[in-house]
């Protein structure tokens, strides 16, 4: 038997619990991958909480969209990959796991160089920032400012916009500046006075704006320095955006993601791998707990307790 986090109700992080499971099986296009690492995002904590809108609960309810691990099985059809290979999992179905079942499309290999832990920070984080500054159409001699830039989201920003060109204005407490600052980004403390703070840390005006905060100090933050709102986005506050007449991927809008900006987000994990082995880009790992401590991981998510990547190792 397999394990698995799973809920059986809404609520806080203790309806959380470990079962055992069927081991998983491969059908047609899908591999087994044993987990070693499961990454822990705030959308899980949404969906769990019932702060994300889903679909009643019927059965138990398995966890998490991230993960990365070592393909055990394949299934009818599967090719470029074989036993043995270490993976990185994105957009799949209960990552907090023991073992679970994949499409193949899901998967890329992880170099030696990357850890299953990184391995599993990258694609709800990377895959959304990415696909973020696609839309946004982020170029080389913008300046973006990434609202909530010390999360995962806002440092993969970050490092995406910096490779190609743009300078970024990131806003962070002052304990996390320093490593704003080596990711490349003009580090700003939120909070009273933020606006002429950017005005003033800017080389040059604020072309285009990401907000991975969702208050509303950022949002009227960056739509008093873009006269553009088509080049304002949101990550947080999808269910309100289009009342700001500001774009929202994800984040609770209603308006669902294009085809190509499903196709961004799943064509960033290979390409976040290929820069952590590179040596070009950075994941800050936080907290690695067991799986049998999932709850304890949503409560560090919910409260803001612990900073890096959270991941769950089986």
């Amino acid at each position: 038997m397999a394990s698995a986090i799973v809920y059986t109700e809404f609520g806080s992080p203790d309806v959380l619990h470990l079962m055992e499971v069927p081991d998983p099986v491969a059908v047609r296009g899908e591999v087994v991958v044993r987990i070693e690492a499961a990454g822990a995002n705030p959308i899980d904590a949404k969906l769990r909480s019932g702060k994300r809108p889903s679909p009643p609960i019927t059965e138990p309810r398995p966890v998490g969209f991230d993960g990365a691990g070592v393909v055990e099985v394949l299934g009818e059809g599967v090719e470029g990959l074989a036993v043995g290979d270490r993976v990185a999992i994105r957009d799949a179905v209960g990552t907090y796991a023991s073992a679970l079942a994949v499409e193949a499309e899901k998967l890329v290999r992880l170099p030696d160089a990357v850890t299953a832990a990184e391995g599993a920070a990258i694609g709800i984080p990377a895959g959304t920032a990415y696909q973020a500054l696609r839309s946004l159409d982020v170029q080389a001699g913008d300046v973006l400012l990434v609202h909530g830039g010390s999360g995962s989201v806002g440092q993969a920003a970050v490092q995406f916009a910096v490779a190609g060109g743009a300078t970024v204005i990131a806003t962070a407490s002052p304990a996390r500046h320093d490593q704003l600052r080596e990711l490349g980004a003009i580090p700003v403390a939120y909070g009273d006075g933020l606006l002429e703070r950017v005005r003033d840390a800017a080389p040059a005006p604020v072309t285009v704006t990401l907000d991975c905060a969702g208050t509303d100090e950022a949002i009227q933050t960056s739509l008093a320095l873009v006269a553009d709102r088509d080049r304002i986005a949101t990550i947080v506050r999808g269910p309100d955006a289009a009342d700001f007449g500001i774009r929202a991927f994800s984040g609770g809008s209603p308006v669902p993601l294009t085809a190509q900006e499903l196709e961004w987000r799943a064509e960033a994990l290979q390409k976040t791998v290929d820069l952590l082995a590179a040596g070009d880009f950075t994941i800050e790992l936080g907290p690695q707990l067991p799986l049998a401590e999932a709850a304890r991981a949503h409560e560090l998510m919910e409260s803001g307790a612990a900073s890096g990547k959270i991941t769950l190792l089986p």
